[in-house]
């Protein structure tokens, strides 16, 4: 018999009161929000993971300097490791120089045959995006710039990040070069997480190096209040693309889009979808991972309940306007039959709402419950057979 027990009330005022949906249900979006030019866009809540919106996320697009995200992240896991330090230094290769310091793109100036320091590639990389800066890291790390790409891939599905395929250092158009907005942002919040004072140099608002000066194109840096990050792109196949991050009063929030038509629209559009990702979107926790949502009836146990506790966190974010009408439910076959041990899990909570799909959590027995005594066992088979089950 499947049972439908309400929740704690302390989880159903909760959900209720929540400005948000389940995770799963993140693509659909609030009912008056604003239209956007912007393609491929994302919103992610950086602490949980949570998708809290999706715009073709999952579909590949060209990144642009966007990419640039994987060539930091492998240098900096080497410079965790040990494996390099900041003042490495790398000599500027006639391939880095004439294809980054003498073209057309974002460059730091580089001389050919000068050596420069891990410290100030990383900040040519991170502040003015320059592909010069990559490609001589590059070749110092892996030996060629082809051989640091086949590492970028390597590590890129490793991470999940699946819809990567990464056929440069710098973002330089090729029509292979591909990844989701989605997988940019999970990318940029495993650097935010992993490697905190790495990350503060995307806050650096310019940077000069051989007595040239530039400033950093983070259109979110100064308008936008918590703003420290991360990466802008821009091709002609792509156009104009944002990873931007910000964190505000504990919470921070990961925005990424593409194919904006100018720098202005990028700036327009970065500030108006991170003040949406604050103010449209919200993520509460439910219950915290072995924290009790409430109680499973047993027959002809030594206990009449069993305690239900949440397996995992139980967390939900999503537009906070579709949150009218969240209903939460524990489900289970019941009632249960004895014996149960610690840990099983024998129940799930539903979380449904309108235009909702349907989320559910397993949870676990909270504590053992034996088999009810020789007496309590005849007296139920007596009840049975005088009235049937109830």
């Amino acid at each position: 018999m499947i049972r439908l027990d309400s929740v704690f009330m302390r989880a159903i005022a909760l959900a209720v009161a929540l400005a948000c949906v389940a995770p799963e249900a993140a693509r659909a979006q609030p009912v008056n929000a604003q239209e956007t030019t912007a393609q491929h866009v994302t919103i992610l809540d950086g602490e949980t993971d949570l998708l809290l919106r999706c715009d073709e996320c999952e579909a590949p697009m060209p990144p642009a300097s966007m990419s640039k995200l994987m060539t930091v992240l492998l240098v900096a896991e080497r410079l965790q490791s040990g494996q390099l330090s900041l003042d490495t230094r790398f000599r500027v290769s006639e391939n880095a120089w004439r294809h980054g310091a003498m073209s057309d793109g974002s460059h730091m100036f580089l001389d050919i045959n000068s050596e420069v320091s891990v410290r100030d590639l990383l900040r040519g990389v991170i502040v003015v995006s320059a592909n010069d800066a990559c490609i001589v890291l590059a070749e110092g790390i892996a030996g060629s710039e082809a051989a640091f790409v086949v590492e970028m891939n390597r590590r890129a599905q490793e991470l999940g990040l699946t819809s990567a395929r990464f056929r440069n250092t710098t973002g330089l158009p090729d029509p292979d070069h591909v990844i989701s907005s989605l997988d940019l942002a999970r990318l940029a919040r495993h650097l935010i997480v992993n490697f905190p004072d790495l990350y503060r140099i995307y806050s650096e608002r310019d940077f000069t190096y051989n007595n040239r000066r530039q400033e950093n194109r983070n259109p979110l840096l100064g308008p936008v209040v918590g703003a420290d990050g991360v990466k802008t792109g821009h091709t002609a196949a792509s156009g104009y693309g944002l990873v931007g991050s910000a964190l505000l009063n504990g919470q921070r929030r990961i925005i990424v889009f593409n194919g904006v038509r100018t720098m202005a629209d990028r700036r327009s559009e970065g500030i108006r979808l991170m003040a949406s990702a604050f103010n449209d979107y919200g993520v509460t926790r439910l219950f915290a991972a072995g924290e009790q949502v409430g109680e499973a009836a047993v027959r002809l146990g030594s206990r009449r309940t069993a305690p239900l506790v949440a397996q995992s966190d139980i967390v939900v974010g999503g537009p906070r306007s579709m949150l009218a009408g969240l209903r939460a439910q524990i489900v289970y076959e019941g009632p249960l039959r004895s014996p149960i041990r610690e840990g099983d899990v024998i129940a799930r909570l539903v979380v449904e709402g309108p235009e909702l799909r349907t989320q559910e959590y397993p949870l676990a027995a909270g504590r053992r419950v034996g088999r009810a005594d020789w007496f309590s066992r005849a007296f139920e088979g007596l009840r049975l057979t005088l009235f049937g089950p109830s």
